[in-house]
């Protein structure tokens, strides 16, 4: 291959990578199409199906479950990365208010109150329009009714969760191994290879708090260990006068987040095991007892029947990865193959 047939083919490949890229958008208004395609799944972690049989033990015993409020559960360990974030996610809260609600607790919201609190306050000075049955927008009616503020239409918490993430040690322990292969002579073929493994943990300290005394009730400490790996191998050599170095190589790292999501799952489950009464054998009963009815509660969470349709509502399909996906759901497809212009 000569010098310019190599240059020829070199700008080929870079036409052709530019090709997916337009400097002047085109007529759908995008300089490029974004790749990928994957759909929307559920994130459960180990302990979710778990957290869903909690819920269930306490549907088939009639148990009453109390209600729960997430105050904060923050970020205590600093750590941050080199560009400025922190390694360790801000949101641990809402993974908490998650895990309650797979365990079938009754919310309360007490983490952001904003929107409630400015209600209260154009409801009190009276600027909200009193909500009329049937009336879809809602209007005022037409002798000035405005909504009233009536003492105690907010339900209290029975008990509300507190904590923060306490731990995360970059390198518990680590390990590596490299090996380079090849003979004295240069022309002969040479390789290499190579495999790390390293090790990291998070730790997580949350407490239940009985809201009327203060009392804590229940304080679990948890930790998680994370791993990591990376493995490589490589050749080079010389072949008919060209150099070839070729490369290959895997890096992976648990989920950090993940991790944190799965230490809160897991002490939230004992918590509510705890004030349910169950323990791991109750799953194998509720299995007998639920009888595949419909159900709310998924390793999605849990929700409210508005229409008293739960045998034929979303509630079964929420954690089906296809489910309303316009390329994957075939009602979906059938729905705009059908579709027409007016």
């Amino acid at each position: 291959m000569t010098k310019r047939t190599r240059l020829l083919a070199a700008s080929l490949g870079a036409l052709a990578l530019t090709g997916c890229i337009s400097p002047v958008a085109g007529p759908s208004g995008l300089y490029t199409r974004p790749i990928g395609g994957a759909p929307v799944t559920a994130n459960p972690t180990p302990y979710s199906a778990a957290l869903v049989c909690m819920n269930d033990y306490a549907r088939t015993r009639n148990i009453a479950p109390p209600r729960i409020a997430v105050g904060r559960v923050l970020d205590y360990t600093g750590k941050e990365d080199f560009e400025g974030g922190r390694k360790v996610t801000q949101g641990a809260s809402l993974m908490a208010i998650s895990a309650f609600a797979k365990a079938g607790a009754r919310l309360v919201e007490r983490f952001d109150t904003s929107v409630s609190e400015l209600e209260l306050k154009y409801a009190n000075n009276r600027l909200i329009g009193a909500d009329l049955p049937g009336d879809a927008d809602f209007n005022v009616e037409p002798d000035g009714e405005y909504r009233k503020i009536l003492a105690g239409s907010i339900p209290g918490s029975d008990f509300y969760l507190v904590g923060g993430i306490t731990e995360l040690n970059s390198n518990l322990r680590s390990v590596g191994a490299d090996a380079f292969i090849g003979d004295l002579d240069a022309m002969d073929a040479k390789g290499r290879a190579g495999a790390k493994l390293f090790v990291i943990n998070v730790g997580v300290d949350l407490r239940l708090v009985e809201t009327r005394t203060l009392e804590v009730v229940d304080v679990i400490s948890y930790q998680k260990q994370i791993i990591g790996r990376e493995i490589s191998a490589g050749i080079f050599d010389f072949a008919n006068n060209n150099v070839f170095d070729i490369g290959v190589g895997e890096r992976a790292m648990e989920p950090i987040q993940l991790a944190v999501r799965s230490v809160i799952e897991r002490a939230v489950l004992e918590m509510t095991a705890n004030l349910y009464g169950a323990n791991p054998a109750s799953c194998g009963e509720v299995a007998a007892d639920f009888g595949g009815a419909p159900k709310t509660s998924s390793v999605t969470g849990d929700f409210y029947e508005a229409n008293n349709d739960l045998a034929t509502n979303n509630g079964a399909t929420r954690a089906d990865p296809g489910r309303w996906s316009s390329t994957r759901d075939p009602e979906i497809k059938a729905s705009l193959r059908g579709r027409s212009r007016s």
